[in-house]
């Protein structure tokens, strides 16, 4: 079986790390499944704002082991041309989430989330939930 690729959300990282029984997590069930991983930068980002003192080990480690793909000059012209579209439908979303999303679009991947409503306004986005 070729190797299946998503970009996970942030709240996909969070589910995992919430989760007591991770086995219950999607992240988990995605690889269970035959799926690898990768997370924008921008998700790295998010991650490490929100981390406490407590939790920076357990994402040090986590987010060492795991493919970090770049925000560069690509992705910030997929998201522009994303976000005039949005603007003309009157359905922008936070800068954030659109270059998650322009990520996802770029390298061709479908995005796992578990905030579908977030992303569900970028025509061509596959997602996963």
């Amino acid at each position: 079986m070729a190797n299946k690729i998503i970009l996970a959300d942030t709240s996909v990282l969070i589910d995992l790390f919430r989760k007591t029984n991770k086995e219950n997590s999607l992240l988990v069930s995605l690889v269970r499944l035959g799926y690898s991983y990768s997370i924008s930068a921008i998700t790295e980002y998010e991650i490490y704002v929100g981390a406490g003192l407590g939790q920076l080990d357990y994402w040090n480690t986590f987010l060492q082991k795991t493919s970090v793909l770049a925000f560069d000059s690509e992705v910030a012209k997929v998201a522009s041309e994303l976000n005039k579209q949005l603007k003309k439908k009157r359905k922008l979303i936070d800068a954030a989430d659109l270059f998650i999303a322009s990520t996802a679009i770029k390298y061709r991947l479908p995005l796992a989330t578990l905030n579908r409503r977030h992303f569900e306004r970028i025509d061509g986005l596959i997602i996963f939930d």
